[in-house]
């Protein structure tokens, strides 16, 4: 009976060490993403929809190489010409062989689309899939990926955290500077370099200060200053090895160049210290993971 589970408990195990672990070689996508399709040369900031079969491209003044059949099932096999554009306003005038038609079918009812071959791609990954062609003018992404880009290689992960290192460059729009920055997970706010504090008709009450309009001069790792106009939206009472402090945080678009988005930063002297942005867990929560290693 031992000889008999034994043999059975092993059986069990070389059937889970060898079996496929599903998941773990797919790579991780948001739910939008910077995409490329090669043959336009573009690159389109794309939403990742699992609801869509397939992968739609904006496509406008579509014309049939030698002249087009009045029933579009009747032009597959022909070239057709199409213009697409990027939310940018980048265009491109390009061609492709119709491979088939698709009825899709959503809220404003159905409509019958040309499908072509393009090769769609992702960080340096391209994948050659079928894409129904549409004007999609009226939305906010020009390139939808559906399931048959994502099928066997992708899993969406709709959060979008990103990985950021123990130090990133981070921007502050209202500055226009580029600070070398301090991730700091153990650090609840984010707090930013600010000399010269002036309050609009201030009071020595910094609590009663709150709501009003505050200026203030910060500087960079490269010596670049800026003089900010923010408004306070509350204060802030800091604890650390030195004792208490109370500083006026104000709200800023602070991110990756291009990711930047409004959140609450404290204002302090940190001319003594090697990093004039520190970013806390009011900032990562939810957009990004941490990895020291990079």
């Amino acid at each position: 009976m031992f000889r008999m589970l034994t043999s059975k408990a092993l059986v069990l195990v070389a059937f889970f060490l060898l079996a496929p672990a599903y998941g773990a070689d797919k790579a991780v996508i948001g739910q939008t993403a910077m995409m490329s399709v090669d043959e336009a040369g573009l690159v389109f900031q794309a939403r990742i929809d699992t609801g869509a079969g397939n992968t739609s491209l904006h496509a406008f003044d579509l014309e049939i190489q030698g002249g087009s059949a009045a029933k579009m099932q009747d032009n597959v096999g022909k070239t057709v010409w199409f213009t697409t554009e990027t939310a940018a306003g980048e265009r491109k005038r390009l061609s492709a062989k119709i491979v088939k038609t698709s009825t899709v079918s959503n809220s404003q009812g159905t409509e019958t689309r040309y499908m072509v071959e393009m090769h769609v791609g992702f960080n340096g990954d391209s994948r050659k899939v079928k894409v129904n062609l549409r004007d999609r003018s009226h939305m906010d992404y020009k390139l939808l990926v559906g399931r048959n880009w994502l099928k066997g290689k992708y899993v969406v992960d709709v959060a979008e955290k990103r990985l950021i290192g123990a130090r990133a460059p981070i921007s502050i729009l209202e500055t226009g500077l580029l600070f070398d920055t301090r991730i700091d997970t153990g650090a609840v706010e984010n707090s930013l370099h600010a000399v010269d504090l002036k309050v609009e008709n201030g009071v020595a009450d910094m609590e009663q200060n709150v709501g009003k309009m505050l200026s203030f001069t910060t500087e960079n790792e490269k010596g670049e200053t800026k003089r900010v106009h923010a408004r306070i939206v509350e204060t802030s009472l800091i604890r650390n090895a030195q004792g208490s402090e109370v500083r006026y945080m104000v709200e800023l678009n602070v991110g990756e160049p291009g990711r930047e988005y409004k959140v609450k930063v404290n204002l302090r002297d940190r001319t003594k210290m090697t990093n004039k942005l520190l970013i806390g867990r009011n900032w990562l929560q939810g957009h990004y993971l941490v990895d020291v290693a990079r």
